[in-house]
């Protein structure tokens, strides 16, 4: 069983993402890092992301609040709005985001404990991309 604590601590991230728009892989190589702070575990994602059509990449982070929830985990962001939640326990672990116009899902795999990773579709006038996360304990 998974539970909110064992995140915390240092991952490795390799994450890459598929933009139908620009027609091109953007690639982000970096840490995921769960340390906790009152109320869950603050989320920190970070590194190098390189973008397609660009020599050199440049830094990117990103923080999220990490609880537990009634049904597993909650994710909000780090300005205290919701984000979304899910049952890392369930056999197929989803959730769905709605952020008008644009609407995201996830779909979570926790079967190769603790590899995980994390597949992110979004749409929207904008944006129509899809992110796929590989976090390994680092």
């Amino acid at each position: 069983m998974i539970i909110l604590d064992d995140f915390a601590g240092e991952w490795c991230l390799s994450r890459h993402i598929e933009d139908a728009l620009a027609k091109g892989t953007a690639r982000l190589e970096g840490f995921c890092r769960f340390e906790p702070q009152e109320g869950g575990l603050l989320c920190t994602e970070g590194g190098t992301l390189s973008l397609p059509g660009r020599e050199t990449g440049f830094t990117a982070e990103r923080r999220y609040l990490w609880q537990t929830d009634p049904i597993g985990i909650a994710v909000f962001f780090d300005d205290g709005q919701f984000f979304h939640r899910f049952d890392p326990n369930d056999p197929a672990p989803r959730a769905d985001h709605d952020c008008a116009p644009d609407a995201y899902a996830v779909r979570y795999d926790f079967s190769n404990w603790p590899l995980w990773s994390a597949v992110w579709r979004v749409r929207g006038p904008r944006k129509d991309y899809l992110s796929k996360s590989i976090y390994r304990r680092g």
